[in-house]
């Protein structure tokens, strides 16, 4: 047997062999990578489309859209494999666009 296949093959615990892929291997991605999709999502939380007039909808007024948070929403959606690493992107995205509701950042119309 070659080195090659004796390494693609493994067995677990039960004797059965199963590929290198579902051995256990994770995918795991560089420090810089996971810092450029911070930066990304802070910066797509702090999008908001404001009105310099609130809007009046079932008697609510509502003075902004959080257009980056769903551009947001959708880019975590497409790239991100895992579920886990999808709820804590999820939670970066939300924490961050709450608290620039409050702060006077985003496009006034």
């Amino acid at each position: 047997m070659t080195k090659q296949t004796a390494q693609k093959k493994q067995k677990t615990a039960r004797g059965k062999a199963v590929s290198a892929s579902r051995a256990g291997d994770r995918i795991f991605e560089t420090d810089g990578t996971y810092f450029l999709k911070l930066v990304v999502f802070v910066l797509l939380g702090t999008l908001w489309l404001k009105f310099q007039q609130p809007l009046e909808w079932l008697g609510i007024p509502i003075h902004g859209i959080p257009v980056g948070m769903l551009a947001g929403l959708i880019l975590v959606r497409q790239f991100e494999k895992l579920q886990s690493d999808r709820k804590i992107w999820y939670a970066i995205l939300l924490v961050v666009t709450i608290i620039c509701y409050f702060v006077p950042a985003g496009i006034v119309i």
